[in-house]
């Protein structure tokens, strides 16, 4: 996105919809402008229709800026995946996908928020970190597609430096190594220069009970318990009663 100069009356009124604070008043050239740095492409000063002149505009975009818009900007779809947004298939889907079995844990690591955003280096921090621990990156992620060396979890050099709304890191691992990596993940995120959020997926036992919980809050740890139900509007395509017999 870009604001023209020429057509711009300098309302302001575009400033306070941005959600990463890209756009502000330049007071020594009294002209408002968009940080090009900070920008994500997400579109939503556009969509707001706040411009009285129509000084807002779209610009054409090449790779790698192009995946700031496709990240950032909801109605927009990954090519890789044909998943819109941050394209991250939701965990909460589990009960009918059996994605994840008993003795294994989802993790979904999401870096950046709107007020903040974050840059591929800092997602390049926590691939690297949990590619140590080998796990196998979740394939319909679009932050997989962007791993140069999904063994190291190096991301294409090209990108590092681009800046999104959010982005998630999505995998899973054996519930006897979770802890380890968690532990991990947790010192890499003093390192990031954006909000850190961890999610952590486990089926709840026949008895009711949620093992991971227990072991988090035995490190000192605070997890934040919830649950999703989907209402019985989809049909499981994983017998998990099967698990018992």
């Amino acid at each position: 996105m870009v604001i023209d100069p020429a057509t711009c009356e300098r309302c302001l009124k575009c400033l306070p919809v941005c959600p990463v604070g890209a756009i502000r008043f330049e007071r020594p050239t009294k002209q408002v402008v968009i940080d090009q740095d900070l920008c994500v492409e997400c579109e939503v000063c556009y969509r707001a229709d706040v411009c009285p002149s129509g000084a807002l505009q779209r610009v054409e975009l090449s790779w790698p800026r192009t995946l700031r818009a496709v990240f950032s900007n909801p109605l927009l779809i990954h090519k890789e995946t044909r998943i819109p947004g941050r394209g991250t298939e939701e965990m909460k889907t589990n009960d009918v996908t059996g994605r994840f079995k008993r003795g294994q844990i989802g993790i979904a690591v999401e870096l950046g928020r709107p007020g903040l955003s974050a840059s591929f280096r800092d997602v390049e921090k926590v691939t690297k970190t949990c590619a140590a621990h080998g796990i196998q990156f979740e394939p319909q992620n679009p932050v997989t597609h962007l791993l140069k060396d999904r063994i190291r979890g190096t991301i294409l050099p090209e990108v590092l430096d681009e800046r999104v709304l959010s982005a998630i890191v999505e995998f899973e691992i054996e519930q006897t190594a979770a802890l380890v990596l968690l532990k991990d993940l947790q010192a890499i995120s003093r390192e990031l220069d954006t909000v850190f959020s961890l999610n952590v997926t486990q089926l709840v036992e026949p008895d009711g009970s949620v093992p991971m919980l227990d072991m988090l809050r035995a490190e000192g740890l605070s997890p934040s318990p919830n649950g999703k139900n989907n209402m019985g509007l989809g049909q499981p395509a994983y017998d998990f009663g099967a698990e018992g017999e």
